[in-house]
């Protein structure tokens, strides 16, 4: 193992034991409750946080993609979506290609944008838009059997991409309200519909 990988590992390491016993807890009860409502079995679920944890990985091991990239991973269900920026066609190729090749990826939705890394203050405004959003889900009320947790939202440069095994009446409830969300751009729809 080479030192770069040792540090990423120690790093990792540490950030957990710092966050303590009592994070852990939370974040496995909450991990637990949200296995209730989700209609991924637990393996699938494991899975998805599996591929995102390679990507990170591999993403981290390129220093040229580590440098001067700003990218998110998230799976859902197999199907991984990349967001953020890439400065050239060649690095946005390059961690799509890179990513597709982790095992049970059944799907890859390349939205990174040609451009520099964003601000933080540009992800501080999506940061707030994706919590706006989760929290307007929940205003879905009226709809029998729905469950606003099904639904993964994540926001990049005001455009917001929602992921979840959803039915369609589901889906276009959903889309309705993330679109009267002020600072939303677009909404793309990436639901598996059951």
């Amino acid at each position: 193992m080479n030192q770069r990988n040792t540090l990423f590992i120690a790093l990792s390491l540490s950030i957990a034991l710092l966050s303590g016993c009592a994070a852990v807890a939370v974040t496995s009860a909450t991990t637990g409750a949200a296995l209730v409502h989700d209609r991924r079995t637990a393996g699938t679920v494991i899975d998805d946080q599996g591929i995102e944890f390679k990507a990170l990985y591999r993403l981290f091991n390129d220093i040229q993609i580590r440098n001067n990239t700003h990218i998110n991973v998230t799976s859902y269900n197999g199907v991984m979506l990349l967001t953020g920026e890439a400065p050239n066609e060649i690095l946005r190729s390059k961690v799509a290609n890179k990513l597709t090749r982790i095992p049970k990826v059944k799907a890859v939705h390349n939205n990174i944008t040609l451009a520099a890394p964003s601000s933080l203050v540009s992800r501080s405004s999506d940061s707030l838009i994706t919590s706006k959003a989760k929290i307007a889900l929940f205003n879905i009320s009226k709809m029998k059997g729905f469950d606003p947790t099904r639904v993964k939202v994540i926001t990049e440069n005001g455009v917001v991409y929602l992921l979840g095994l959803l039915r369609e009446h589901e889906s276009q409830a959903v889309i309705d309200t993330v679109r009267r969300i002020s600072g939303v751009q677009r909404v793309v729809k990436l639901f598996e519909i059951i």
